[in-house]
């Protein structure tokens, strides 16, 4: 699903709110076993027994720079908010896409843009937002809009997304209208704040992840439609 004006339709809308997920096949999840809680202080009082060694358990702690070893510095700086915001997982599969030249010049781009004082939405820190509340092991669904709002307080890494407090912006009130069209049960919400279909495995994705404040498809072409169609075909 694209946005390509503020104020024209969705063409296509067959995603529902609450029961957002229930048009495809139930995921199987592991059986969740709980373990019998164990009596105030028994923890402390009971004995090791003779039988069983103790053993210690070491677990190394991952760094995502481990994901780029052989990377010159330069690399590890333009790739400083990737590694620092992206999602563990996603970084995984996406690490070697990021050291691809046009990569590394689309971040180049982006520096320079920072450099010239220009605004640039979403904030830098809720760039790859969209990875951290839909790992790739829990992607069901993709929604895929074109470039984030470009005014102020809009955008913060989810397409079509808004935070709480922001007015519904046109383009998802008709997605909503969409969606109560189709389906008799949705609920049209009085904000625009989608994490919560994000959290139910929605991948919410631009095409272009980044945009100059006001200017509209401003950093369309720059690499971010290679990155993102690497996205999709991963997932595919």
């Amino acid at each position: 699903m694209k946005r390509s004006r503020e104020n024209e339709a969705p063409t296509t809308a067959n995603k529902k709110q609450t029961t957002l997920l229930s048009m495809f096949k139930p995921v199987k999840t592991a059986p969740i076993v709980t373990a019998p809680r164990v009596a105030d202080g028994a923890e402390n009082n009971a004995e090791a027994s003779d039988d069983v060694p103790a053993t210690t358990t070491t677990t190394k702690k991952r760094d995502p720079k481990d994901l780029f070893k052989g990377a010159d510095q330069e690399t590890l700086d333009l790739l400083d908010l990737e590694i620092t915001t992206m999602n563990y997982e996603w970084l995984k599969v996406l690490a070697p896409e990021m050291t691809k030249p046009y990569f590394l010049k689309l971040k180049r781009y982006l520096k320079a843009e920072l450099a010239a004082k220009k605004t640039i939405f979403p904030p830098l820190n809720q760039i790859y937002s969209w990875s951290n509340y839909t790992p790739p092991s829990k992607v069901k669904v993709v929604i895929l809009g074109q470039d984030p709002y470009h005014n102020f307080n809009q955008a913060h890494g989810l397409c079509f997304s808004v935070v709480k407090g922001v007015r519904v912006p046109p383009s998802l009130a008709n997605m909503y209208k969409a969606l109560a069209l189709e389906y008799e049960d949705f609920k049209t919400p009085n904000h625009g704040y989608l994490e919560e279909w994000a959290k139910q495995g929605v991948l919410m994705l631009n095409t272009s992840l980044s945009v100059e404040a006001h200017k509209a498809g401003s950093h369309a072409n720059q690499g971010w439609e290679q990155f993102t169609d690497a996205i999709i075909k991963y997932l595919n």
